[in-house]
């Protein structure tokens, strides 16, 4: 969870109240806050806070706001977002940045004189929005420039990556994008993304002037805002157009609140996005729901009625009109996170208060046990510890490689697999569909240990099925493997055999063939009609694939109840 860092001086300014530490402890639970250290001496807070799902909070800006909201009971108004007159200022994105990094938007934030405390702050949400929420700047970056020094129109595009040369921050001499990416830090850190690019993104003023090599580094001379700077340019660039839309608006927001006049820029584009050819920025992309308040109040356990929630959602930033049944509601155009009913109970709770609300006791008195499921689980593990294998623990999320190539088994059934969407590291994009693979992960990390080596493991695997809901079945399996130079068909299946005897259940095996096994030496496991698992010894190159010399031979089957 986003973790930040606030000064006590500077939050009360922005709360428009003095408050005591204590105060402020019970004002973060407005926020999914918690207080985890103060220093006395400079005022300095650390604030972890609950929600991932609000970055407009990993700020002292945005907590300030919601707090401040629930405690004057009226909404705050930023004129900027309704604004239907065209700009003063454009910005000009070039064809060809679609293929490489499509969208931006940008605003001028005037008569605000930067402090440390605002500086500090704007770097932090800087880097907080960046790296959580624009994951490591591949779908968001953004940047602070100083807008006296910047000439209009700006243009967003794209040039070749050794031609242009500009002095970026944190160096003196003026380097080329293909160098930024080399030799600075910045450019070793996120240039992943931008590797092996004959043109990349670069945003330049009207004189020809860099102002940024995005998502990477800013142009030092226009780039570094410093303390007493008045008058600054935002931008943000990304890949997903909401995202950078709301990023900007957070932005805007937050410097409004410090007293900035926030003046839109005219984003015009060679294609029509979502929001139109020309995106006036900020942009309020707010769009009402309507919810029926059964629904809020079945999610609280409580009848509240509809002037109740109603001022409960006003008191917490949403535009609300209710009927007798239902409300309609708008978030602010910093918020985008309303995804079900619960998201808006949650903020009818947290408005009122958690302590409003009467706690019901257990009108039944009931014992805990663990599951039937669980019960043949450990009756499991017992036997086959008994039977001299070593229990392993992995973790539910593995590569695709390791799932499938490595196992023989793309373009088969067996390849496919439950995929993570947005996956931050290919190490872990995929929900396991099989645990032999961490096994033969622990076997190619254990050629020193004494053979023979016995692992096995119970856990839970996750198998595609459109025919269901989510489009995938979570189901527990047993995995087992033996590994050594005798290690054959025979003596997994005599395991297998002695495990199914103790667990008193009728089984036979049919002959089948299975990518990752040897063609004549793999069966089908089967209970009753149904078809549970597969068993063989183990194809020479899937043990290639994973570096292991020795032969293996391992089984795996559903556990059922």
């Amino acid at each position: 969870m986003p973790t930040i860092s606030i000064f006590h001086h500077d939050f009360e300014q922005l709360v428009g109240r003095n408050a005591e530490i204590s105060q402020v402890e019970a004002w973060l639970q407005l926020v999914k806050g918690e207080l985890k250290d103060h220093n006395p001496a400079n005022g300095e807070l650390r604030i972890e806070l609950q929600d991932s799902n609000r970055p407009d909070l990993w700020c002292v800006e945005g907590i300030a706001r919601q707090i401040r909201l629930v405690l004057d009971a009226k909404p705050i108004e930023y004129p900027f977002l309704a604004s239907k007159n065209q700009s003063k200022r454009r910005l000009m994105v070039l064809p060809g940045i679609e293929t490489v990094r499509p969208f931006i938007a940008a605003c001028a934030a005037t008569g605000y004189e930067v402090t440390e405390e605002g500086l500090n702050q704007i770097i932090q949400t800087q880097e907080k929005l960046a790296d959580i929420f624009g994951r490591k700047r591949q779908t968001v970056s953004i940047g602070v420039y100083r807008l006296a020094t910047i000439s209009f129109p700006i243009t967003y595009g794209l040039v070749k990556s050794e031609k242009t040369r500009f002095t970026p921050l944190g160096f003196t001499e003026k380097m080329t994008p293909q160098e930024i990416l080399t030799v600075h830090p910045k450019g070793l850190e996120y240039g992943a993304q931008l590797a092996n690019a004959d043109q990349v993104p670069l945003l330049w003023d009207k004189d020809g002037q860099v102002l940024s090599f995005p998502p990477i580094i800013n142009s030092r001379e226009v780039g570094e805002v410093q303390i007493g700077d008045q008058d600054l340019l935002i931008e943000v660039t990304g890949t997903d157009l909401p995202m950078v839309l709301l990023t900007l608006n957070i932005f805007a927001v937050n410097l409004a609140d410090r007293g900035a006049a926030i003046d839109p820029i005219d984003i015009v584009y060679p294609h029509t996005t979502a929001f139109g050819k020309t995106v006036k920025t900020p942009i309020d992309m707010s769009k009402s729901q309507r919810i029926s308040l059964k629904a809020i109040e079945h999610a609280l356990g409580t009848p509240l009625g509809s002037e109740v929630i109603q001022q409960a959602l006003s008191d917490y930033g949403y535009q609300v009109k209710s009927t007798q049944h239902s409300i309609s509601v708008t978030m602010p155009a910093y918020r985008h996170d309303l995804m079900h009913v619960m998201d808006v109970a949650e903020d009818v709770a947290i408005s009122r208060g958690y302590d409003s609300f009467t706690p019901i006791m257990p009108g039944h008195f009931t014992v805990g046990t663990l599951s039937s499921l669980e019960y043949l689980s450990d009756q499991i593990r017992d036997l086959m510890i008994g039977f001299g294998f070593q229990e392993m623990f992995s973790n539910i999320l593995a590569s695709r490689m390791e799932l499938v190539d490595r196992m023989r088994l793309a373009g088969t059934p067996h390849g496919h697999v439950v995929e993570v969407d947005n996956a931050m590291s290919e190490s872990y994009a995929c929900l396991r569909s099989s645990i032999l693979p961490f096994l033969l992960r622990v076997e190619a990390a254990s050629p020193r240990s004494f053979y023979p080596h016995l692992l096995f493991e119970i856990g839970e695997v996750a198998i595609p099925d459109m025919g269901v809901d989510l489009g995938s079945r979570t189901i527990v399996t047993v995995s087992a493997i033996i590994a050594q130079s005798g290690a054959s068909f025979s003596e997994i299946h005599s395991y297998l055999d002695l495990l199914m005897y103790y667990l008193v259940r009728d089984y036979r095996l049919e002959p089948s063939t299975h990518q990752s096994f040897l063609d004549g030496r793999v069966g089908k496991i089967i209970c009753g009609k149904q078809e549970i698992g597969f068993i063989g010894e183990l194809h020479p190159e899937v043990l290639e694939a994973w570096q292991i010399n020795m032969p293996i031979a391992a089984f795996e089957f559903q556990i059922t109840v």
